[in-house]
């Protein structure tokens, strides 16, 4: 997503969407047009724009003669995500094990290696990249444009849980050996096998959150 260009009025609602994600705008804050024009550098018309844009995403609510106010995610919101993404998750890796590519596969172990080589390093922001290049090189493999943009559009929904939770070093390790086991069912294009595996790593990611405190995650 960060090579894409967008117009104007794209980017105000870009910056402003990545802020809310990132937990920059925390839940219930108000978000001014005038403050926020000033902080991008352009005028309240396209921040107007984005606020309504935001609205209609669940990520901002608006409030008749009050302003605009950050809805950010639940716990249920968060939940069901990963309940969706789970399902979705399986069918794109079962998809994934009929046409992926041997210079796909080469890069998802390479993924693996470096996933260890950095988690031993404690470069977590490193391990973070590396998730999401295994999750984009396995939706890239499914070869559908459809499930690629809904799984691409869930998986950066919940990236700043994604950053809490891929700093645990237990969880960093069962998640990359859940990865290679993807893989190797990938290779052998075992597509019950992928996508089985595949749904149960989206959900052990749920379960990791329970174990974790969810007061933690979205404090």
């Amino acid at each position: 997503m960060s090579g894409e260009v967008y117009p104007l009025s794209g980017r105000v609602f870009h910056s402003i969407r990545e802020n809310i994600l990132a937990g920059k705008y925390k839940n219930n804050e108000e978000l001014k047009e005038n403050s926020l024009a000033a902080e991008l550098g352009v005028s309240r018309t396209p921040v107007r724009e984005a606020l309504r844009q935001l609205e209609l995403e669940g990520l901002v609510r608006i409030i008749p003669n009050r302003g605009a106010y950050v809805e950010g995610f639940t716990q249920q919101d968060i939940q069901d995500i990963y309940e969706i993404r789970s399902r979705l998750e399986g069918l794109c890796a079962g998809r994934a094990a009929r046409h992926i590519t041997e210079e796909q596969l080469a890069a998802l172990e390479e993924n693996g290696y470096l996933t260890e080589f950095h988690a031993g390093k404690g470069n977590y922001a490193q391990v973070l990249e590396l998730d999401n290049r295994f999750h984009e090189i396995l939706y890239e493999a499914c070869n559908s444009k459809i499930l690629k943009h809904e799984l691409s559009a869930f998986h950066h929904y919940v990236e700043r849980v994604r950053k809490i939770t891929l700093s645990m070093p237990e969880r960093v390790l069962k998640s990359n050996e859940e990865h290679k086991k993807i893989v190797e069912a990938l290779r052998a294009h075992d597509v019950k096998l992928a996508e089985k595996l595949a749904t149960s790593h989206i959900r052990n990611t749920v379960r990791n959150m329970d174990h974790f405190g969810w007061e933690n995650l979205l404090k």
